[in-house]
C-alpha cells in the first residue's frame, strides 16, 4: 500500500500565539524571527502554499535599534503618484511617530511577494509600548 501525503487545512491546524519583546533587539534579526513564525517555517508541518503560521504580538516596538550608522542614514521612501511625488522619511522620525510601521515594513519585505503574504501580515500585531490587548490568547514568549 502506498503512503499518502497529508496536507493541513483550517480544520486540522491549531495556531499558537507568540509574544516578542523588541526592547534593545536589532531590527533585522527580530524581523527574520517574526517572518519565520508567520510563515510557519518553525514547524515540521510547513507548506509553502498554505498559511500554516502562528500569530505574533510584538511589544516595545519603539525601543528597537539598528546597528552602525543606519539610524542616521536609513530612509523610508514612498511615491504619491503625482509628478515629483517622491516622499522620504528618515528612520528617526519614522520611529518617533510610527514605531509600529518600522517593524511591520521590515517583516513585510521578508515575506513572499504574493497573495499569501497579505494574509500572513494580518497575523502580526505590533504595539509601541509594553501593554497589548491580547492577554486572553495567552501568548507564549518566542524563543530564538
Amino acid at each position: 500500500m502506498r503512503q499518502q501525503t497529508t496536507h493541513l487545512n483550517s480544520m486540522t491546524y491549531a495556531r499558537e500565539w507568540h509574544l516578542v519583546d523588541a526592547e534593545n533587539q536589532i531590527l533585522g534579526r527580530t524581523a527574520v524571527r517574526i517572518a519565520m513564525v508567520l510563515m510557519g517555517k518553525h514547524k515540521p508541518t510547513h507548506s509553502d502554499h498554505y498559511d500554516c503560521g502562528d500569530y505574533v504580538v510584538v511589544v516595545n516596538a519603539d525601543k528597537v535599534r539598528v546597528t552602525g550608522s543606519k539610524a542616521e542614514a536609513k530612509t523610508y521612501v514612498h511615491v504619491t503618484g503625482y509628478p515629483s511625488g517622491r516622499r522620504e522619511t528618515p528612520y528617526a522620525k519614522m520611529l518617533e511617530e510610527y514605531p509600529h510601521r518600522v517593524l511591520k515594513k521590515a517583516v513585510l519585505r521578508m515575506l513572499p511577494k504574493n497573495k499569501l503574504s497579505r494574509q500572513l501580515i494580518k497575523k502580526l500585531h505590533i504595539y509601541g509600548g509594553p501593554e497589548h490587548p491580547h492577554v486572553a490568547q495567552q501568548p507564549k514568549p518566542l524563543v530564538s
